[in-house]
């Protein structure tokens, strides 16, 4: 039977390999350290909860909620952007609670997107920006992730040669899966040049407070003019370790933003009514929670860099973002990053992502996901290291990537 249209669009489910030699391995009664998705362990902080639980069975939070986000959060939204980027925003007309960053951009694809439009998407890069365009019947042409110069060189070629013109860029820093930054300068660059060909900017900032240095990330918001052509997502997920409370916002330019609240009026009611009051005491609480969350994942950072360094794999160590993006070890290029992280499980017990899952350019490298404690972070390493000693030529039925048909 054909496929449905929408879902012909989509490719085959990447991690599905990965996924099967998991599940055989913990099957099998193998001890398995997960660094394969970006799945937070720490605990959400205890003001959180605590609202959470005041709020829980008072009157009216058990029905409908607001689409668009309660009132109380949206203002509370507004106020960290203040704080934070210095950047002024009405809650009334340019905020909108998402149920994540995710169904954000997802969202905003359905709200913006005419059959055929072309969008720009950085490659490698997280799947939503790319797949919720074509799922909304979009086009992609990829561009760098990097951001430098030929970034900028590559966008020009990809306008010259699209038709129709893009109506849109994303732009993701910290970048998931690559963990770069962006400066001020570069979104100065990047607000002028998408006012010069008159295209929306659409960020992704969903890792702003997790950094490692004394420069936390800015908001492309922040350079004057911008909130003419751009809407930035942020999530609750990674800042206060609330990944499953579905609580992230889209900010900004006001007609994308009410684009987007119209469509979301037609599918869903907002998250759970408690769950937006504990997200608006996390945001309007003291931020020592996320200095803590920042810290333990700077820990972390340094234990991986370390261990899996003497175990004979040199990974850069990232600035920002819970993840190491990671050149594959030498002897093991050829492999691929498919067949490189399903051989990790199998051999060393340790999950990785493979590279290609954001994009052919991710080819070549894994992302690891710093979500367990640094013991178990060193044990990972272990296993590494008796996985690199073995040598390829002892790993049956590899195929280098050059000779796969």
């Amino acid at each position: 039977m054909e496929e449905f249209y929408r879902i012909r669009r989509l490719p085959p489910y990447v991690f599905e390999q990965v996924n099967r030699a998991k599940a055989a391995a913990r099957n099998a009664g193998a001890d398995i350290i997960d660094l394969g998705m970006g799945n937070p362990d720490l605990p959400t902080p205890p003001h959180v909860i605590k609202k959470l639980k005041e709020t829980l069975g008072k009157p009216k939070t058990d029905r409908y909620s607001a689409s668009r986000g309660i009132t109380g959060l949206r203002k509370a939204q507004a106020g960290y952007y203040a704080r934070r980027f210095g950047v002024k925003l009405n809650p009334d007309t340019q905020i909108v609670a998402t149920l994540g960053s995710k169904e954000g951009f997802a969202n905003v694809a359905q709200a913006i997107t005419a059959p055929g439009d072309v969008v720009l998407c950085p490659n490698p890069s997280y799947p939503i920006h790319a797949f919720g365009f074509l799922m909304a019947g979009g086009v992609i042409r990829s561009v760098p992730s990097a951001p430098t110069p030929d970034f900028f060189a590559a966008c020009e070629r990809a306008i010259i040669h699209s038709i129709p013109k893009p109506i849109a860029l994303i732009v993701c820093y910290p970048s998931n899966p690559t963990a770069q930054i962006a400066s001020l300068d570069f979104y100065k660059d990047l607000v002028a040049f998408a006012k010069k060909h008159e295209i929306f900017i659409l960020s992704d900032l969903a890792y702003s407070e997790v950094y490692f240095d004394d420069n936390p990330p800015p908001s492309v918001l922040q350079v004057p003019g911008a909130i003419d052509v751009t809407v930035e997502f942020t999530s609750m997920s990674k800042t206060f370790s609330m990944a499953g409370w579905r609580i992230g916002f889209a900010v900004g330019n006001e007609r994308i933003i009410a684009a987007l609240a119209r469509v979301k009026s037609y599918l869903d009611y907002g998250a759970f009514t408690p769950v937006q009051v504990a997200a608006t005491a996390a945001l309007n609480g003291s931020d020592a929670c996320i200095r803590e969350m920042r810290e333990t994942y700077r820990k972390r950072r340094d234990t991986l860099v370390e261990s899996f360094g003497r175990a004979g794999w040199v990974i850069p160590p990232p600035q920002a973002s819970m993840f190491a993006w990671a050149p594959l070890p030498e002897k093991f290029r050829d492999l691929g990053s498919m067949q490189f992280a399903t051989l990790m499980v199998e051999k060393s017990g340790v999950v990785v992502s493979p590279g290609v899952a954001f994009g052919e350019h991710g080819e070549g490298y894994v992302r690891i996901a710093m979500v367990e404690n640094e013991q178990r972070i060193r044990q990972a390493a272990r296993g590494v290291r008796h996985f690199l000693e073995s040598g390829i030529e002892t790993l049956h039925n590899v195929v280098p990537l050059a000779n796969r048909r």
